[in-house]
């Protein structure tokens, strides 16, 4: 097969798409291929029972969960023995931040950021006002939408147990310096807990690279089901004992994963990571060796599409973009002079555009822009499966929008 990303080749394994809808509303979750969908299906029309037991239909449940673990350790470089499941990635993040909190000691301090989903916010905010913690913010610089790196050194000292923030901002696309963060982190003996949901469909993942103890995912972001997952070092997961229920296996990750398993979403969790993996049609070698290939192609094949969609937005008059990070995925904020962000997103619809409106719950980086009180932000964001065309159609809309008078009252 050829090498590359081949959009055309792409398109037509989401049937979604046949909707004839433009689809930039990604980051709140991407289009399910054919064959994730098939897989879930597959599941749901087969024998499977509760891990556990002596018959083929509960060793089909152990190899379900198996496959997934294996497939999220290959997407961000971890070892299956460390990949914790569960309903989502705001779920888990909450189960895992109960276990962590075990470990902390009033007068101890965390440090969380002002860029990052709620997600990766509140659940730290919430246990530490609990435990006695004290809570210290890292925070964007509003002109560029950066979080720099820098800030750290006065945020972190010898009390500093958990640093939480994000690999790509899903709310500007904003891609901070986590390997640097996480050193400076770690100097001071603190954790480091990274949520890669927003960034796993765009670029190629590396958990040591990123120094990052924890990696949260979305498979829903990454064109998977509705199932989050945690990858960490076993022998640092073996340290934390999450309340679970008394029958429950005490084994490292499965102590962590609370009542029954959907394990037919656990197949499509795996067939998600195969459907990335085979993006590049010409790459080769081990599914982690074709992610790499594949999250290459799939960053040029982007960037071009959202270097055009970025320029052509900020170079209109009426059209406010929010921040310009010098790193980004492809997903942007913006607002339309005298019209809200509903008002726009509802006159793109009209047009056939899916765009998303509001806060994205990114509330504290929107709260720090000084827009949530005024609709929020209309947010734009691409994946492999966006055409030119589509782009063009974006640009041709929002060139259009005019703000439209309010009638008088009679």
């Amino acid at each position: 097969m050829e090498a590359g990303l081949d959009v055309a080749r792409v398109r037509g394994l989401f049937p979604a798409l046949a909707d004839g809808h433009v689809h930039v509303e990604s980051p709140g979750g991407a289009l399910l291929p054919e064959d994730v969908a098939r897989a879930v299906g597959h599941v749901l029309r087969m024998p499977v029972a509760e891990r556990g037991g002596v018959f083929a239909a509960s060793a089909r449940a152990e190899g379900l969960v198996a496959g997934a673990r294996a497939a999220v350790a290959d997407l961000v470089g971890g070892v299956a023995g460390g990949v914790v499941l569960g309903a989502s990635m705001t779920a888990v993040t909450y189960a895992m931040a109960r276990a962590i909190a075990k470990t902390w000691r009033s007068g101890d301090e965390i440090v969380v950021s002002r860029l990052d989903h709620d997600a990766n916010i509140r659940p730290w905010v919430q246990l530490a006002a609990e435990r006695g913690v004290a809570v210290r913010w890292a925070e964007v610089d509003i002109e560029t939408g950066e979080l720099p790196a820098w800030q750290y050194d006065d945020l972190l000292g010898p009390r500093t147990r958990l640093v939480a923030l994000t690999a790509a901002s899903s709310a500007i696309g904003t891609c901070p310096e986590v390997a640097e963060i996480s050193h400076r982190a770690h100097a001071v003996g603190a954790m480091v807990y990274v949520d890669a949901s927003h960034a796993a469909p765009h670029m190629y993942l590396d958990r040591t690279a990123m120094g990052a103890d924890f990696v949260a995912l979305s498979a829903s972001k990454w064109c998977g089901p509705h199932v989050g997952a945690v990858v960490a070092d076993p022998q640092l997961l073996a340290h934390l004992h999450p309340d679970k229920l008394l029958p429950m296996s005490d084994k490292v990750p499965d102590r962590f994963e609370a009542g029954a398993a959907p394990y037919e979403l656990y197949a499509g969790v795996s067939a998600a990571v195969d459907h990335l993996a085979a993006l590049d049609g010409g790459a080769t070698g081990s599914r982690r060796d074709r992610l790499r290939s594949s999250m290459a192609a799939v960053a040029r094949y982007e960037g071009e599409l959202f270097g055009w969609l970025d320029d052509a937005l900020r170079a209109m008059r009426h059209v406010q973009v929010l921040g310009r990070p010098v790193r980004t995925t492809p997903t942007l904020a913006f607002r339309v002079e005298g019209m809200r962000p509903r008002q726009v997103a509802a006159e793109l619809n009209r047009q056939g555009i899916c765009v998303w409106d509001g806060d994205a719950y990114a509330r504290e980086l929107f709260d720090a822009f000084g827009v949530t009180e005024d609709g929020g932000v209309v947010r734009v964001g691409l994946m492999h499966y966006n055409t030119p065309d589509e782009v063009g159609l974006v640009i041709d809309a929002v060139a259009a929008l005019r703000p439209r008078p309010v009638p008088r009252p009679r």
